[in-house]
């Protein structure tokens, strides 16, 4: 799978005029096939796949921004097949992240040796062409989420898995087992590499494909996470709904916390109630269950 990087540069009068065109740019773009972003003072980095990339439809994504005061310029290059985050890892990697004192997520390239942390559960992500390292904001509160969930011996089903951290942190907190798929091969085959790495790779199955790739796999869940844009979580909620059980939870994320309402009203109207959720800078995540007779 071939994958383009378009560098958006904003050219605003201040640094908030940046941070709200940058912000509202990025919703644009994920609703218009952009799977990450990666953001960088005045400059916004997309990733999309070669062929949801329509240079017409990124011009008219610009041409509609609401802020007369601010100009917006970019360049699309395709990004060659090699690990991408390979000089960010190499030169910086990332600080080992403490959520809750419970868990610490460290950089597999730059620590080897996890006996320093004082949580009582570590995980290693060693990122190849993947995203998910437990910097972003919605990955932290995802595994805070987890953390919160009675995960003992479930069956979990991690949706758009990236590095695999999220289905790896669910079985470091108890799950049984996990079904793990992603669109982009290179983030499968880097979620089988992270759950050998962290010595739970017999406990999970990795699967390259959207969501229905569901249908050679049997069986339901007692958790789903899903930390995916917001236009796919509406597309894909359905489908989720009906591989968990009732009494099920879902979790998901991904979007802003001023896109909630549209989730949770098709969340609704598939009997699915929200319990809870997290925000971290505008970022928001769902906790939502299935309860029995809805």
């Amino acid at each position: 799978m071939i994958y383009l990087k378009t560098i958006f540069t904003i050219a605003a009068p201040d640094q908030e005029a940046t941070e709200t065109a940058r912000d509202l740019l990025a919703d644009d773009l994920g609703e218009s096939g952009y799977d990450a972003f990666e953001y960088n003072d005045n400059q916004l980095i997309g990733y999309i796949q070669q062929d949801n990339y329509h240079e017409a439809v990124v011009d008219e994504v610009i041409k509609n921004q609401m802020m007369p005061e601010v100009s917006i310029t970019y360049s699309t290059e395709e990004i060659e097949n090699q690990d991408w985050n390979a000089t960010w890892e190499e030169e910086e990697g990332f600080e080992p992240i403490n959520v809750k004192n419970m868990v610490t997520i460290y950089d597999a390239r730059h620590t080897k040796d996890c006996t320093e942390f004082s949580t009582p559960i570590s995980i290693a992500i060693h990122a190849t062409n993947a995203f998910g390292t437990g910097t972003h904001e919605t990955t932290r509160m995802m595994v805070e989420a987890l953390l919160e969930q009675p995960l003992t011996e479930k069956r979990v089903l991690d949706c758009g898995c990236g590095t695999g951290i999220l289905g790896i942190a669910a079985l470091k907190f108890g799950a049984k087992h996990v079904v793990s798929y992603d669109i982009d091969e290179w983030s499968a085959e880097n979620t089988k590499y992270n759950a050998e790495l962290n010595g739970v790779s017999m406990q999970m199955d990795v699967l390259h494909g959207d969501i229905n790739i569901l249908t050679h796999v049997e069986g339901i869940f007692d958790l789903i996470v899903a930390n995916i844009n917001r236009n796919i979580l509406l597309e894909d909620m359905e489908h989720l709904h009906n591989v968990l059980a009732i009494g099920g939870t879902l979790i998901i994320s991904g979007f802003y916390e001023e896109d909630a309402p549209m989730l949770t009203e098709k969340a609704e109207s598939l009997g699915l109630k929200e319990i809870s959720r997290k925000t971290n800078n505008d970022w928001c995540t769902l906790i939502l269950n299935f309860a029995s007779g809805q």
